[in-house]
């Protein structure tokens, strides 16, 4: 049986969450009746609607593109910033985010191993994994040295309660005092504001898998939406993370997409630098290959197995990496592959293919690269056309002998 035929795990009700959870859409429901949108000063509604945005852009521009994609790097400065934003969003510490969010994207709609698998229902993707204990059997297998490393990360993650109410709700009231609505700021800025940061962000795991456009890949449910896209900060064009490297939602200039907007003026202003883009020649396959499957019915028929050129045994492979420092090479379906200037490219961390690149004794005492085919085939992530494209780009050589092969 497959993974994606075997049966989600049993859980238990995680009853401290579900209780916040619900609670605050009651007492938002309440208080909302209570002290309706027409008795509450202008600004109250202003400031509600600036922090909705701003929790988003913690989310969208810091927790997604920055910490889990690393689409670009920031300083300190912009960092903390982000880390204050997202946490008033109210969904989590940055690295239970991240964790839980590169899990998804190695088993996107896996009913197993993806955190909120859209195979399990809309209503699931949406909210329902919410109400239930996390059991992630893979999550060990994610990359988190970066994460680990980030002072900013691990401060937020130690102290996120405090920071959460702080920021979600301390500062909203404050700030009302200003005008004299210390309430309707609570009520709008703290309640309701919560309310419409959780759910606009989940409509991208339900939503954005459920309706729209599939112009880059078909290979899971992802799809691209313009509603999804306004109320997301620019997260609708969701079918393009088929590139997940790529800071931006979308590659055309017309893409509403305020958070790529942002990140191109901090890039333009110093703060943020090694902003990094899909290759456009990557974006025009993907965009042409889904238009001859969509308009013409043709399928991939890329022989990528057939090879004209060099093979390598053993000793000539340790030969090509003598004299190289740093060169990573990889055995993947029976050949030799070369990621060395592909690392700081790859989203899934760089510790992956060091694992994989290591030559290890056999028990004849014979050295033998580890066979890296089984993570890269979907053991230890799905992936998809463009980096199977990219994966054979960077071969070097076919293997001529299987005693390289060690398991």
């Amino acid at each position: 049986m497959s993974s994606s035929q075997q049966p989600a795990p049993a859980v238990k009700i995680w009853w401290s969450n579900a209780t916040f959870f619900v609670f605050t859409h009651i007492a938002a429901v309440i208080c909302v009746y209570l002290r309706p949108p027409t008795t509450v000063p202008l600004e109250t509604l202003f400031m509600a609607f600036i922090l909705w945005q701003l929790a988003d852009f913690g989310i969208t521009i810091g927790y997604h593109r920055l910490w889990s994609h690393r689409t670009f790097r920031a300083n300190l400065y912009v960092r903390v910033i982000l880390a204050a934003l997202g946490s008033s969003a109210f969904q989590g510490s940055i690295k239970w985010w991240c964790l839980r969010h590169r899990l998804h994207h190695r088993f996107t709609d896996d009913p197993q191993h993806d955190p909120y698998s859209a195979t399990r229902g809309l209503f699931y993707s949406h909210m329902g994994w919410i109400f239930f204990k996390p059991v992630y059997e893979r999550v060990k297998l994610v990359d988190r040295e970066d994460l680990d490393r980030d002072p900013v990360v691990r401060f937020q993650h130690k102290h996120y309660v405090s920071l959460a109410i702080f920021s979600g709700y301390i500062v909203p009231v404050a700030l009302g005092y200003l005008w004299r609505d210390p309430v309707g700021a609570f009520i709008y800025s703290g309640l309701v504001t919560r309310l419409l940061v959780w759910h606009c962000t989940f409509l991208v795991n339900s939503l954005a898998h459920w309706d729209g456009l599939q112009p880059y890949s078909d290979e899971d449910t992802s799809r691209g939406n313009i509603v999804l896209a306004i109320l997301t900060g620019g997260e609708g064009n969701h079918n393009f993370h088929a590139f997940p490297h790529d800071y931006r939602s979308g590659p055309s200039r017309l893409d509403w997409d305020p958070s790529k907007w942002i990140i191109a003026a901090l890039h333009f202003l110093g703060l943020v630098k090694s902003v990094r883009r899909a290759r456009p020649e990557d974006i025009h396959e993907a965009r042409f290959y889904m238009h001859q499957k969509t308009r013409c019915g043709i399928t991939d028929s890329d022989s990528h197995n057939k090879w004209s050129e060099v093979e390598w045994n053993c000793e000539q492979a340790k030969a090509y990496i003598t004299g190289r420092p740093g060169t990573c090479l990889l055995v993947i379906d029976g050949f030799f592959v070369d990621v060395s200037n592909y690392l700081g490219e790859h989203p899934g961390g760089t510790k992956l293919f060091r694992d994989y690149s290591r030559i290890s004794m056999d028990d004849n005492g014979k050295e033998r690269w580890r066979d890296s085919s089984w993570a890269f085939g979907g053991g230890l992530n799905n992936h998809g056309r463009a980096a199977k494209r990219k994966m054979r780009e960077l071969r070097v050589a076919r293997i001529s002998d299987d005693s390289v092969f060690c398991s």
